[in-house]
């Protein structure tokens, strides 16, 4: 590894949010890049990099010992925070894991996770349940940011149980939880272009998705997930329209251009 770490658009939306002089623990820390990264920017001036499995944290000491920053990160195999001790780091990072184990890991040990300063969280899936938990555990999100690469969508929250952190926070009026679960309460209420983009996505692929489905019968689980997918695209409506978008349907674009 030659010269300064330079990340992914994926891990570089995660470094963006970690608050500058905060120790952070990076669990399921792979080859250790993000708190490479941190440390050579000076942003963090220690990090302790966590893993479940022996490979990656082996992979992880060879990136870190290559960087000449032994010192200054940690590494230690840890099932989720299981050997992480309270007060070790102000910043927890969760990257590159699905939002039901990410769930996990937070729940499992509370007095840990509300100790942080804040989590900067990238779930890769399940994300509108997890944020769902977050709102009703009663933390705060502070920050949001999506990403595209590599023809995938990244979102990244930054989140805090901390009380002082959340004084003086902006609520989004007007937001149903639900589409806020979904969408993100600040990636909607700030507009977030790439927000925008999945939108448009995910109601082209809906709208194909229905089209096979009227016709390919009407059986009861075709007429379930018709259901279901009505009411998905009635979502990806509500919230295009807060872009002051409408998407349309391939009938209405016919129509259209009639």
């Amino acid at each position: 590894m030659a010269g300064k770490m330079v990340l992914s658009a994926r891990l570089q939306a995660v470094a963006d949010m970690v608050s500058k002089g905060f120790r952070v623990c990076d669990v399921g820390c792979d080859h250790g890049y993000i708190s490479i990264y941190l440390a050579e920017q000076g942003i963090s001036p220690s990090g302790l990099a966590m893993d479940v499995k022996e490979g990656p944290l082996g992979r992880a000491k060879e990136h870190i010992l290559q960087a000449g920053l032994e010192e200054y990160i940690r590494l230690r195999l840890s099932d989720g925070l299981s050997a992480y001790q309270k007060g070790e780091a102000d910043c927890l990072i969760c990257a590159g894991m699905g939002g039901r184990l990410m769930r996990r890991i937070l729940e499992a040990d509370p007095a840990k996770t509300r100790d942080f300063q804040e989590m900067v969280l990238q779930p890769q899936s399940e994300i509108a349940p997890f944020r769902k938990f977050l709102r009703e555990e009663g933390y705060l999100i502070l920050r949001e940011n999506m990403v595209y690469e590599e023809g995938k969508f990244y979102p990244v929250i930054k989140a805090t149980a901390k009380a002082a952190s959340r004084e003086g926070q902006k609520s989004q009026p007007g937001q149903e939880p639900a589409l806020a679960d979904r969408f993100g309460p600040l990636l909607l209420g700030e507009r977030h272009p790439v927000l925008l983009e999945y939108i448009k996505r995910e109601w082209e692929n809906s709208g194909k998705i229905k089209s096979a489905l009227m016709a390919s019968g009407s059986g009861e689980r075709v007429l379930s997930r018709l259901r279901e997918l009505e009411e998905e695209m009635a979502d990806l409506k509500a919230a295009a329209g807060i872009y002051g978008y409408s998407p349309k349907t391939p009938k209405e674009e016919l129509h259209d251009n009639d």
